[in-house]
């Protein structure tokens, strides 16, 4: 049987009444049986406990469901507070920074409350345990069983995980008949899966409202998605196997599996249980990472399948719980329509009847620079990442990539100003309508990404163009403009994520709309010819106005093929082989700090974990904040 939350029919006698019944049961035996118990003594047969509501304590269901809501909802309102404070701050440092020299600064870049800046590093940036966080656990090289969630989300999920199972054990254990007690333990258990479900729908979603609200990233919902998931499916085997108990002594076997075979209740809720634990099977990370695309449509299917047995399983028996799986299907629905309509939004334009395209160009170093010409406009942050579909490649597959590079073109050429003094408004009205091309890079590890660039690779001259779709822009939500000094790390092709901040931070300063007054950019790659997949773009960048005033790059070959080779082109931009000493640049960094720091990273998992490690050393010397950029999946 599947998720049954198990409320009592309309009842005559009221809670007061029960209370004030004289009986030979202690105060907690009254309170915990139900008005629908009363017909179900210790005298009675065993098999009404494994029908209807009989032995289910509803009022502390009600009260346990009462309490998750209001949990959850208290957290989140938590951190919407907490955000809100750093908003202010961060305009407020933003407004008076922003016409400051970095000297002037100083007063933003020291801590004024021990507190914050110990949680930050004792909780916030912490990971569970010494260092690690991001970086998978291998098994071998072709597979790993994925990362180790950071202190803060581990004690989230233990407390979750702690509530949900002190609920379920709080149970009338002086109760005559033991089967009594299973059937309140399998009307809770139905209980709490079927509301855990809200959580779990809303996690999973990428248009997620909530990631813009609390500027959390898709991948802690994520996260948060994988664990609430597997506790509910806990739940759901505990639902079924306390029923099958009771059935199994009043009936046997074959008393069950008519049940199951006959009785479009106990069939459906069958259906729903057995698609869940499949999810859970297929979810586990060695199966989920080696059969990533698999996995990822069975599980749409198997999600599906397991919310139409629960609904079904709810509407036989006419429970009051249908409204909540219908709660949960709508949403479930909702990020499914939205994602079609973002899909056909932004790739399909009325006016020009065109698609989007896509131009494919294989780079040196096994990756390939994708640019997709989107047939209308479109607003793209810094920081930004995108999923992309490619017509004839795996196209039911869609991954997400970081933005590196967004460029508008007219449609028709601009028009001559009428006047030779035109208001702004007027020059707006006069500027042409305009498509937006954007461009990834995308290392070829395996999957659709190696297909993708082995079909260019085969092109002349190594360029493919093809069909594409467009899902997003999603995140983008953390603004670097209040802090006076930003440091950012890339690994490899996490370069895209780091050069739109860059290119936006110095055209900031051109405008004195910022208040950076220091950018200091560290890329590792393994070979030179790695640089080749971002050179376009960072020959703009080093073009822009006052570039040297305010950027300075180091780049470091881990690799090289010929170490002399390594040349520095300027005292701005400086090129070393070997890896860097993270620790001793961010540290060299906070002597020169401007103002307060950001320090952002992406990249491997690895290269994350050093990186916060030296942020939380340094936090007791200055503000300095972290933000990193992750896909685990």
């Amino acid at each position: 049987m599947a998720l049954t939350t198990l409320f009592p029919p309309e009842s005559t006698a009221t809670p007061f009444a029960t209370f004030a019944t004289e009986t030979a049961a202690t105060p907690f035996a009254t309170f915990a049986l139900s008005s629908t118990e009363a017909a179900a003594t210790p005298s009675s047969t065993i098999a009404p406990y494994a029908t209807a509501l009989n032995g289910v304590n509803q009022p502390m269901n009600i009260l346990f469901r009462n309490a998750i809501w209001w949990g959850l909802g208290v957290l989140a309102m938590l951190i919407l507070i907490i955000r809100l404070m750093q908003r202010a701050i961060a305009h407020s440092r933003h407004t008076a920074a922003m016409g400051l020299s970095g000297e002037a600064q100083a007063y933003w870049s020291k801590n004024r409350y021990s507190t914050w800046w110990k949680f930050k590093r004792h909780m916030l940036y912490a990971p569970l345990g010494k260092k690690r966080h991001n970086r998978e656990i291998r098994l071998s090289s072709a597979g790993n069983i994925g990362t180790i969630p950071s202190r803060f989300h581990a004690i989230l999920l233990t407390i979750f995980f702690l509530s949900n199972l002190a609920f379920l054990a709080f149970l009338d254990y002086s109760r005559s008949d033991r089967y009594s007690v299973l059937a309140d333990l399998r009307g809770r258990s139905g209980v709490l899966a079927i509301i855990n479900m809200i959580a779990l729908i809303i996690f999973a979603g990428r248009n997620n409202p909530l990631i813009p609200l609390l500027q959390i990233s898709f991948d802690t919902y994520n996260l948060m998605h994988r664990w609430v998931g597997r506790v509910v499916v806990l739940e759901v085997v505990l639902h079924t196997m306390a029923w099958a108990i009771v059935k199994h002594a009043a009936t046997g076997w074959s008393g069950i599996w008519h049940m199951v075979g006959t009785n479009p209740f106990i069939s459906w809720g069958t259906v729903g249980t057995v698609a869940l634990v499949l999810i859970l099977i297929l979810s586990l990370s060695p199966i989920r990472h080696a059969f990533y695309e698999t996995f990822l449509a069975v599980h749409i299917i198997l999600a599906f399948i397991a919310i139409l047995g629960t609904w079904i399983h709810c509407e036989v028996a006419k429970l009051p719980q249908l409204a909540i799986i219908k709660a949960v299907f709508i949403l479930w629905l909702l990020e499914r329509v939205a994602r079609m309509a973002r899909l056909g939004y932004l790739n399909y334009s009325l006016k020009g009847k065109a698609w989007t395209s896509a131009t494919v160009t294989a780079m040196p170093g096994g990756a390939s620079r994708v640019t997709l010409h989107l047939p209308r406009h479109v607003n793209v942050k810094p920081g930004s990442h995108a999923y992309i579909r490619f017509a004839g490649i795996k196209y039911w597959e869609s991954h997400p990539f970081s933005i590196a590079w967004v460029e508008h073109k007219p449609i028709h050429e601009e028009t001559l100003p009428r006047q030779e003094k035109e208001t702004p408004v007027e020059k707006q009205l006069r500027e042409p309508e305009t498509t937006t091309d954007i461009s990834f890079v995308i290392h070829a590890q395996t999957g659709m990404t190696k297909t993708l660039y082995e079909k260019a690779t085969q092109c002349q001259p190594r360029q493919l163009t093809l069909n594409a779709a467009f899902e997003g822009p999603y995140g983008g939500h953390h603004s670097l403009d209040s802090y006076g000094h930003v440091v950012l790390f890339a690994g490899s092709s996490g370069i895209t994520h780091q050069i739109p901040f860059v290119q936006h931070l110095i055209q900031g300063y051109n405008d004195g709309t910022v208040a950076t007054r220091r950018i200091t950019l560290i890329w590792i790659i393994r070979e030179s010819e790695h640089l080749e997949w971002v050179r376009e773009w960072m020959d703009l960048v080093l073009k822009m106005p006052k570039r040297r005033e305010i950027l300075q790059v180091k780049l470091y070959v881990t690799r090289p093929k010929n170490p002399r080779d390594i040349i520095s082109p300027s005292s701005t931009v400086q090129m070393s082989a070997g890896r860097p000493k993270i620790g001793y640049i961010l540290r060299e960094e906070v002597k020169a700090q401007m103002g307060a720091m950001c320090v952002t990273v992406c990249g491997p998992g690895g290269l994350a974990d050093n990186v916060r490690e030296v942020v939380r050393e340094v936090q007791d010397v200055s503000v300095v904040d972290f933000i990193e950029e992750s896909f685990t999946w």
